[in-house]
């Protein structure tokens, strides 16, 4: 007889004894309900088949499940240091909670950063710091020649994130925060939702390649359901999305777990079904025909400014789309590059990590595209991808950017744990999940202030990083501000690493740089 026989065997039998026992000597009962469960889950877990580990040692091996279950909370708790945590690392996570409750976010004892391992990053100050009290955050205006209603953006705004990858309470507790902070919250590409509009928040409402909430029965671009929307007061932007940083080049993804009866309606799509958005839009098929959307889009709003949003894959792709705006005379109002890093949905892991170029080369590569085709001074450029300090937005800003969008910071000081549970429906404080049992736990009124409060003491700390360094405006921040170590013995200025271009340069054959005549001497693919 085998041994997981026998096993069985001796396990029916002693249940069987304990049976007649009892029927004679109560006390064992107890014995009996305390142990009988356990011999059950051993004669269970012995005959499934789907886990060895189970099968080869019965009850045992359960608690290697238990403890998988809660690796990540062990690690985080107990295992990282406070510059090892992924994505965000505990410094900059306690940095959000501190200052979105406006608590002591100060540093004791000195930096735990190694400076002197490659990549440490830093900004020069000046021994002529400014001095000054600063009161009046300052504010870009993003609309070109043909917009008809520029927009006073904040120098940081709310990323892209939808109602169904978050929660309506998440959703209100953002706007409502935008609304307190007077800055800008990106609908993401799940459309316009109630919840969006109730507190009158600036928004900026995105339009990716499903066309949530202004699609027709096919999925296709409804003008007439787009134009309802945006001419509503709150909306002060519109955003084309064609990809973005977690998942380039995939669209986006609402399990259908979270596809509730609600959020179909605001989308116009089926319930209770997967809802993937395909990976290009079916509105345009090249860069002209980009440029005349654009231009519809912002006829339709009223002349809102319009713009689109990308994670840069083909460089080509966009130089084309630059030629297209010289050749077509229309242009966008902004460009929001999104970074490889960006990312707070589901995503597929290859994606995630290995598709996409970071922030930091695809914000050059566009800022020094536009600077070489004349076009940067009327396009305003938003960096996105893991913007959370102050550094981070005087880093993107001398790299070319106007000014920045956060998601992820934005969702800490909304209450999230960075829990890792965005893409299952459980988030334990609400945040991204459509279980009303735990979104209860979010107060949109007390997280509202937070996000606020976040936002305010980040740019205050970014006006003191300008004024550190002697400058008397964010715009003045060029790449000579920031240094890069690049090795233990060496150390490079930012604008050393990507050096500047000359403006126009691409106009002229002659006045071309070698690396980009292989994009530059090629027909417009049209």
């Amino acid at each position: 007889m085998k041994v997981r026989e026998k096993f069985i065997l001796l396990s029916v039998s002693i249940i069987l004894l304990l049976v007649v026992i009892a029927k004679f000597w109560p006390p064992v009962l107890w014995g009996f309900i305390l142990f009988g469960p356990l011999i059950l889950m051993g004669i269970f877990d012995m005959l499934q088949s789907k886990h060895a580990i189970r099968r080869n040692f019965p009850v045992i091996g359960r608690f290697r499940y238990v403890l998988e279950s809660i690796r990540p909370e062990i690690m985080q708790y107990f295992v990282e240091t406070d510059t090892e945590g992924r994505p965000l690392n505990r410094i900059f996570r306690s940095m959000i909670y501190q200052r979105s409750k406006k608590e002591n976010d100060t540093a004791p004892f000195g930096t735990q950063m190694n400076v002197y391992r490659s990549g440490y990053e830093w900004m020069d100050h000046s021994m002529y710091a400014i001095n000054k009290e600063i009161h009046d955050f300052p504010r870009v205006t993003v609309g070109g020649a043909d917009c008809k209603q520029p927009y006073e953006a904040s120098l940081l705004n709310i990323s892209a994130m939808s109602f169904g990858s978050l929660s309506k309470n998440a959703v209100m507790a953002m706007n409502k925060g935008a609304k307190m902070g007077n800055f800008a919250h990106n609908t993401g590409e799940g459309g316009l939702s109630p919840y969006h509009l109730k507190h009158g928040g600036d928004l900026v409402w995105q339009i990716g390649t499903g066309y949530f909430g202004c699609r027709d029965e096919h999925g296709n671009f409804n003008a007439e359901t787009f134009q309802k929307g945006a001419v509503k007061p709150q909306v002060k932007m519109i955003e084309i999305k064609i990809s973005q940083g977690a998942k380039p080049g995939h669209g986006g993804i609402l399990p259908a777990i979270k596809n509730t009866e609600e959020i179909a309606k605001i989308r116009h799509v089926q319930p209770h079904t997967d809802v993937l958005s395909p990976p290009s839009h079916s509105a345009f098929s090249n860069p002209v025909e980009f440029m005349g959307f654009i231009k519809k889009l912002r006829e339709l709003s009223g002349g809102k400014p319009v713009g689109f949003k990308l994670c840069i894959g083909k460089k080509q792709e966009f130089i084309d789309i630059c030629k297209a705006m010289l050749s077509t005379g229309i242009k966008p109002d902004f460009i929001t590059v999104d970074g490889g890093e960006g990312g707070t949905g589901a995503a597929p892991v290859e994606f995630s990590n290995s598709i996409g170029m970071p922030l930091r080369e695809g914000l050059v590569f566009v800022h020094d595209t536009l600077v070489g085709f004349g076009l940067k001074k009327e396009i305003k450029l938003i960096a996105s991808g893991k913007i959370i300090s102050g550094y981070h937005m005087a880093r993107v800003i001398a790299l070319g950017a106007d000014l920045c969008n956060s998601a992820r910071a934005m969702m800490l000081a909304t209450g999230c744990i960075q829990a890792l549970q965005c893409n299952v429906n459980t988030c334990p404080v609400g945040v991204a999940t459509q279980n009303k049992s735990l979104m209860k736990g979010l107060v949109v009124d007390d997280k509202a202030v937070r996000v606020a409060n976040y936002h305010e003491e980040t740019i205050h700390s970014f006006l003191e990083l300008v004024a550190a360094a002697g400058l008397h405006h964010p715009k003045d921040i060029t790449r000579k501000h920031i240094n890069r170590r690049i090795g233990m013995h060496k150390v490079a200025k930012y604008s050393e690493i990507y050096p500047y271009l000359e403006e126009g340069c691409f106009l002229n054959e002659e006045t071309i740089p070698e690396a980009y005549k292989k994009y530059l001497l090629q027909p417009v693919n049209a």
